[in-house]
């Protein structure tokens, strides 16, 4: 449990700060698609690098009421123009309710702008991601950081980020030298590892200390890591008791020995 602990210490210790939305959630407005006519199919690479980091991004901020976190829906960010849209791959947004669900995220109902946007890079989209969402996200959209990452291992690592200042000066994120690009908003750190039996450059959070945001299926391996520990402390000790109690007993018929012989001398 002492683990668990320390990372909810953590957790709570490098929690971002942030001002609630404006708004109201808003699952709807009529006249806005939400659903994409010509849909774009997702390679494997890609939907588990969006499918992994959604998870634990989810899962990290599950306990704040006012993180809302998207994946893969259509963001309006104009009143009555709906050609103005996106679909990030994910996105956060510090201060919107984090329910209901909603099928698109509207900025004006909700009183709010995403904070974050991660995009994976796919062939049909990588240069629009480079270079047109640079400007769409964080000038129009008005979003503090954007983050690209190419999840495919057969081709050439691209892990990029930019920030838009105060002043609405967009630079780009410099990496540390493990390459890893901070996130002023969400206060964590991202950085790939590849999983070579999946062939995915996998991009993950990290805390400001450098502790790594687990998935479900790690978390599960790391509780039955601690148990079968506690179990293997539980049969040496055990053991170790065993073999007490054994000599302890030896001790005593080796004095009752003795004492029997003192007797058997005394009476001759």
């Amino acid at each position: 449990m002492k683990p668990a602990n320390d990372f909810a210490r953590k957790q709570h210790k490098y929690m971002p700060t942030f001002a609630k939305a404006t708004g109201k959630p808003t699952v709807y407005i009529p006249g806005y698609p939400y659903e994409d006519e010509e849909h774009i199919p997702t390679t494997g690479f890609h939907g588990e690098q969006t499918n992994t980091l959604y998870e634990q991004i989810s899962s990290y901020f599950a306990m704040q009421p006012h993180i809302y976190v998207g994946i893969d829906n259509f963001i309006y960010y104009r009143e009555g123009d709906v050609t103005k849209s996106v679909a990030p791959d994910i996105y956060v947004v510090l201060g919107a309710a984090k329910f209901p669900l909603r099928r698109s995220f509207y900025t004006w109902a909700e009183g709010a702008t995403p904070t974050v946007v991660f995009e994976f890079l796919s062939d049909s989209t990588a240069d629009e991601d480079r270079k047109e969402k640079v400007h769409i996200y964080l000038q129009d959209m008005g979003v503090q950081e954007y983050f690209i990452h190419q999840p495919e291992m057969e081709k050439p690592a691209e892990f990029r980020g930019w920030r838009r200042e105060p002043s609405g000066t967009i630079v780009e994120i410099p990496p540390d030298p493990r390459g890893a690009l901070f996130s002023e908003s969400l206060n964590l750190s991202f950085r790939w590892t590849d999983q070579h039996h999946s062939h995915v450059r996998l991009l993950r959070p990290y805390l400001p200390d450098g502790t790594p945001i687990t998935t479900a299926i790690e978390e599960r391996n790391l509780h039955a890591e601690a148990k079968k520990r506690i179990e293997a402390e539980r049969d040496l000790r055990a053991e170790a008791e065993a073999r007490a109690a054994e000599e302890t007993d030896r001790r005593q018929a080796l004095e009752r020995e003795l004492e029997q012989l003192r007797r058997q001398l005394e009476n001759r």
